[in-house]
C-alpha cells in the first residue's frame, strides 16, 4: 500500500520546487524502499528548474534529485544485493547485467533493458493517485526512495551518510572522468575548467593520480580557494584574460603549448571550446557539464589533425558498485576531501534557497539532511 511523504516537486519549468505530500509505493520485486539521509544539489537538476531540457510552462510533477545516501527499509522478494538496514548510496547510473555496454565493462552506458518498472504497474510516485515522474529512477528530493536494486551499492556502516552522499553524482564523475575516461597517466598536465562539485573531484582526482601540473580555472575567487585545497597547482581567474592563453603560458612545450588533458565541468558551449583549445598536440578533453539541447560545438580541423581528441563521459564513465567503496576507503585514509567538499547543509524547505547559493557560485555542494 503506498505511504505518504514529503517531497519537494517540479510543476513548472522554468520555475520553483513547491514541498508537497507525496505517496510512494510499496518496492516491487526486485526494487529497494530507502529512507533518504542525505541527497546533494547538482547542477544537473538546476538546469531542469531553469528550463534548459526543453520544458517550458507547465508539466506533469516530477520530483527531481540523484545523488543520495540512506538506510534501506525494505526490499522486493527477488532482492539479493542488500538487506532491510543496509546503509547505501544511490546512483543514476542504474545498470541492467546484460546488455553490450554491461558486459564489456561499461556500465554507465547501460540500455537499463528491465530496470524500470511495468509501465501497467502502479506509477512508484502518485498525488492524489496521479502518477509522479520519478526523475533519474531515483528521485531523491523526498523523504522515501523506490529503485532498481542496480541503482544502489551497499557502504559500510561506520561513515556519515551527509558526507558519503556527493559520491554518487559529483564525486563519482569528477574521478571518474580523470582514472576511467581520461586514464590520465602520472605526471601528467591538466587543466580543469569550473570548479564546483564536480570540477573539484577532477582536481583531486588528478592529483591522487599523480599529475605534475594541474590548473583550476573559474571565475568566483572562491572556488579557486577551494581548488587549491583540492590539489590544484596553479590557479587562473577566468575574468581577468584569456583563459585558454593563461593555460598555454603556463604550459609552453617544445612546439606545442598546452596541457595532456582538460575537463569542462560548467556545461557552456564556450568553456567546452577552451578546454579544447587548452590541449596540446595529442592531447584529449573530456567534457562534463551538461548542456542545453542543441548546442553545437565548434573547432578548427586542424587541431583534429594533430591528434587533438574530444570526448564526453557519462556520469565519470563510473563502475560504482566498485568504485564508491574504494572512494569510501580512500577517505577513511584521509586521502580523498569530502568533509571539504560540502560546503552547506540545508533542510528539504530550504531547497530553493539551495539553488538560488549554486547559481550565485556560494557553495562547492549543498547537501539536504532529513531529520
Amino acid at each position: 500500500m503506498p505511504t505518504s511523504m514529503r517531497a519537494a516537486v517540479l510543476r513548472e519549468s522554468p520555475g520553483q520546487l513547491s514541498i508537497e505530500t507525496v505517496d510512494i509505493d510499496d518496492p516491487g520485486p526486485r526494487e529497494v524502499l530507502i529512507r533518504t539521509a542525505a541527497t546533494g544539489l547538482c547542477h544537473s537538476d538546476l538546469h531542469w528548474l531553469d528550463g534548459h531540457y526543453g520544458a517550458v510552462g507547465s508539466m506533469p510533477p516530477r520530483v527531481l534529485g540523484h545523488e543520495a545516501a540512506g538506510i534501506v527499509e525494505a526490499v522486493g522478494r527477488e532482492v539479493t544485493d542488500v538487506a532491510v538496514g543496509d546503509a547505501v548510496v544511490t546512483c543514476p547510473s542504474v545498470f541492467c547485467g546484460h546488455c553490450d555496454y554491461c558486459l564489456s565493462g561499461r556500465p554507465s552506458l547501460c540500455d537499463r533493458q528491465g530496470t524500470d518498472r511495468d509501465p501497467a504497474a502502479p506509477s512508484i510516485l502518485s498525488i492524489g493517485g496521479e502518477p509522479v515522474i520519478q526523475s533519474a529512477g531515483l528521485a531523491s528530493f523526498a523523504e522515501k526512495m523506490v529503485v532498481n536494486e542496480h541503482g544502489v551499492v551497499k557502504i559500510r556502516p561506520d561513515v556519515p551518510l551527509d558526507v558519503v552522499a556527493p559520491i554518487g553524482c559529483a564525486v563519482l564523475t569528477g574521478i571518474g572522468a580523470v582514472w576511467h575516461a581520461a586514464q590520465i597517466e602520472p605526471g601528467s598536465t591538466v587543466a580543469v575548467v569550473g570548479c564546483g562539485g564536480v570540477g573539484l573531484n577532477c582536481i583531486q582526482g588528478a592529483a591522487l593520480a599523480g599529475a605534475s601540473r594541474i590548473i583550476a580555472i573559474d571565475a568566483n575567487p572562491a572556488k579557486l580557494v577551494l581548488a587549491e585545497q583540492f590539489g590544484a597547482t596553479h590557479l587562473i581567474d577566468a575574468t581577468k584574460g584569456d583563459p585558454v592563453q593563461a593555460v598555454h603560458s603556463l604550459t609552453p612545450g617544445v612546439s606545442s603549448p598546452g596541457v595532456d588533458y582538460s575537463f569542462e565541468a560548467i556545461g557552456k558551449k564556450v568553456t567546452a571550446e577552451q578546454a579544447f583549445a587548452m590541449l596540446h598536440k595529442g592531447g584529449t578533453a573530456t567534457i562534463l557539464g551538461v548542456m542545453p539541447g542543441g548546442t553545437v560545438l565548434e573547432f578548427p580541423a586542424m587541431d583534429i589533425f594533430f591528434e587533438r581528441k574530444i570526448q564526453g563521459s557519462l556520469m565519470g564513465s563510473n563502475r560504482f558498485r566498485q568504485d564508491v567503496p574504494r572512494f569510501i576507503e580512500l577517505y577513511l585514509e584521509g586521502r580523498l576531501k569530502l568533509d571539504e567538499l560540502v560546503s552547506a547543509r540545508i533542510t528539504l524547505d530550504e531547497i530553493n534557497e539551495g539553488f538560488t547559493a549554486m547559481k550565485n557560485g556560494d557553495v562547492a555542494r549543498s547537501v539536504i539532511v532529513f531529520g
